[in-house]
C-alpha cells in the first residue's frame, strides 16, 4: 500500500460513517438478518433495490412442519419451527405492524389408503403434536373437495413477506440504516480489517442476495439454481378460516385476495409470467376448491435453491469477514429466522456454523487469497 492510498483511507476513515455490519439484500433473509443484528444491539446498513419479482414478494408465505407430496416431517423442525414462531411474534411487536397469521391447514385425502396411513402415522409423538385431527369422511365439503375426509394440521399458518419486509425497511429508514441502490461488489475496498463502501465503515458483510449473489465476485461460485415459481390471485365469493393444500396451496394473500401456487419448474429462467403455468394452476384448483374462483392477477419468481435443498451459510474460504446468507429455496419464511439467528450468533462468536448448511461441504474449489488493496480485488477459483 502505497503513502498516498494510506493518507486516503485515513481521510475515508474520518469521515465514515462506522457500523458492525454491511447486509446486501433485503428479501426474507435480508430482512430476518437485519432484525437479528439490531435485537441485538448491532449497527447495520442495508443495501437493497426491491424488485417487484423478488421471490419473497410472489411466495405465499406458508410455514408448515409436514411437507411434500408424501407428506413427511420437515427437516430440522424440532428447531426451526419453534424459532420461527418467537421470531416472527416477537418482531410483530418489535415493529408494530400485523404481518404473521397462524392458522390450520387442510389436506384432504385423495383415497382410503391414506386415511389409514395418517391414523396409524397419528400413534408417532411427532405427528400427533402437529395433528389437530383426522377425519375420514367429508368435512369442509361446501369449500373444497374432499370426499376422502383428509388431515387437519396446526402448527402452519403464512407470513405475509411484503409487509413484513416492508415493516423491516420502514424500521431500517428510520434508523438511517436503509440505501435504496444495489450494492457494487467491484467498489468494495477491503480493509486491514474490515470494509469501505461509499462513506459507510464496516467490520463485517453479509450477502443475502438470492440468485444476485451469483453476479459478484465474492460468491459467484456458490452452486445456487434458479427454481421458478408462478403464482395467480384469485377472487372467492366467501372467505377461508383454514389454508388448503393439495396439489395446490390456497391461502390469504396480503390484498382482500387468495393466492394460488405454486408452479416449480426448473427449465424454465424466462422472467415472465406463462399461459401454461396458469393452465396448471387453474387444473389444479379445479380438483381442490368446490367454489367458483376468478383469476385476478399472475405473478412469478426466480427462487435461490441449493442442490441439497440447504441454505448456504458461512465465511468465505478465503477473506474473513465476508458472509453469505443464501440458497434458502422454497422454504424461505421456515428457515430465515433459525439460520439468521444461528448466523448472528456464530458471527458475534456464539458458536460455529452448523456443518450441514456451510460452505465446506462444496467440494471441487479451491481459493487464492487475493491481495489487500482498496479498491480492487482479484479471486481466482480453480476448478
Amino acid at each position: 500500500v502505497t503513502c498516498y492510498q494510506l493518507i486516503i483511507n485515513t481521510i475515508k476513515l474520518e469521515t465514515s460513517k462506522q457500523v458492525d455490519y454491511l447486509i446486501v439484500g433485503q428479501g426474507i433473509a435480508g430482512s430476518c438478518l437485519a432484525l437479528q443484528l439490531l435485537l441485538r444491539g448491532k449497527k447495520v446498513t442495508v443495501y437493497d433495490q426491491p424488485s417487484a419479482n423478488k421471490s419473497s414478494l410472489v411466495a405465499a408465505g406458508l410455514y408448515n412442519p409436514i411437507i411434500g407430496k408424501v407428506m413427511t416431517r420437515a427437516w430440522k423442525s424440532e428447531l426451526i419451527f419453534p424459532a420461527l414462531i418467537d421470531f416472527y411474534t416477537s418482531t410483530e411487536k418489535f415493529l408494530g405492524k400485523k404481518f404473521f397469521f397462524p392458522m390450520p391447514l387442510y389436506r384432504p385425502f385423495t383415497n382410503v389408503f391414506e386415511q389409514n396411513e395418517w391414523m396409524a402415522q397419528s400413534a408417532d409423538p411427532f405427528f400427533r403434536s402437529c395433528i389437530d385431527s383426522i377425519a375420514v369422511e367429508s368435512k369442509f365439503g361446501n369449500e373444497v373437495k374432499d370426499p376422502f375426509g383428509g388431515l387437519l394440521l396446526k402448527q402452519c399458518g403464512y407470513l405475509d413477506a411484503p409487509k413484513f419486509m416492508q415493516a423491516t425497511r420502514e424500521l431500517l429508514i428510520e434508523k438511517g440504516a436503509y440505501r435504496d441502490e444495489r450494492l457494487d461488489a467491484n467498489s468494495l475496498e477491503i480493509l486491514e480489517p474490515g470494509f469501505q463502501y461509499q462513506n459507510i465503515r464496516a467490520s463485517k458483510i453479509i450477502f443475502c442476495g438470492g440468485l444476485e449473489d451469483l453476479s459478484n465476485e465474492f460468491f459467484s461460485w456458490l452452486p445456487l439454481r434458479p427454481l421458478k415459481g408462478e403464482t395467480v390471485e384469485v377472487k372467492l365469493e366467501s372467505a377461508l378460516s383454514r389454508i388448503y393444500n393439495k396439489g395446490v396451496y390456497v391461502a390469504p394473500s396480503s390484498s382482500s385476495l387468495y393466492k394460488v401456487g405454486a408452479t416449480y419448474d426448473p427449465k424454465d429462467e424466462t422472467k415472465e409470467i406463462t399461459q401454461l403455468a396458469r393452465q396448471e394452476l387453474a387444473e389444479k384448483m379445479n380438483h381442490l376448491l368446490a367454489k367458483p374462483y376468478e383469476i385476478i392477477s399472475q405473478h412469478w419468481g426466480l427462487r435461490p435453491c441449493s442442490w441439497d435443498r440447504k441454505p448456504l451459510v458461512g465465511e468465505h474460504p478465503a477473506i474473513k469477514n465476508i458472509f453469505v446468507l443464501n440458497g434458502l429455496g422454497t422454504k424461505g419464511v421456515s428457515l430465515a429466522p433459525f439460520f439468521s439467528g444461528h448466523l448472528a450468533d456464530c458471527m458475534e462468536g456464539k458458536g460455529i456454523i452448523d456443518s450441514e448448511v456451510g460452505l465446506k461441504r462444496i467440494k471441487k474449489i479451491t481459493f487464492q487469497r487475493p491481495a489487500l488493496i482498496t479498491g480492487s480485488f482479484d479471486n481466482s477459483i480453480k476448478n
